[in-house]
């Protein structure tokens, strides 16, 4: 874990806690919205994964509002503006996020989770 925060906090210009908190974010919003081997497979290849779903929280009224417009990608975004993200560093850490994921879990894995949630490839 502390490669992939370390690689997303010079890619998006954020401090490393920032980093840990969108990764548990992103982590828990895939195991919700693409629920599976594959998302489970990607979690276990990233030590100090399940630390950061569990303290990544909410995203305060970012979040909430999220929540009101629909869930799914837009939540996850409302969530990660709460949490002090702008979307350019929100796309820089998907894309960051995603790519770390394709070299540990491998594409076909990744590709499977992208499939399952409308509005995600955009992002990655």
């Amino acid at each position: 874990m502390d490669e992939l925060i370390a690689r997303l906090s010079a890619a998006a210009g954020v401090d490393a806690e920032t980093a840990t908190k969108a990764v548990g974010m992103i982590l828990a919003f895939l195991r919700k919205e693409a629920p599976g081997e594959s998302v489970e497979s990607l979690i276990g290849q990233l030590p100090g994964a399940e630390d950061a779903i569990s303290g990544a929280g909410g995203g305060g009224m970012m979040g909430a509002l999220g929540g009101m417009m629909g869930g799914g990608v837009m939540a996850l975004g409302g969530q990660l503006m709460g949490a002090g993200l702008d979307m350019g560093q929100i796309q820089t850490i998907g894309r960051e996020l995603f790519a770390f994921g394709r070299e540990k879990a491998g594409e076909d894995k990744m590709g499977e989770i992208i499939g399952q949630i409308p509005g995600l490839s955009q992002f990655v």
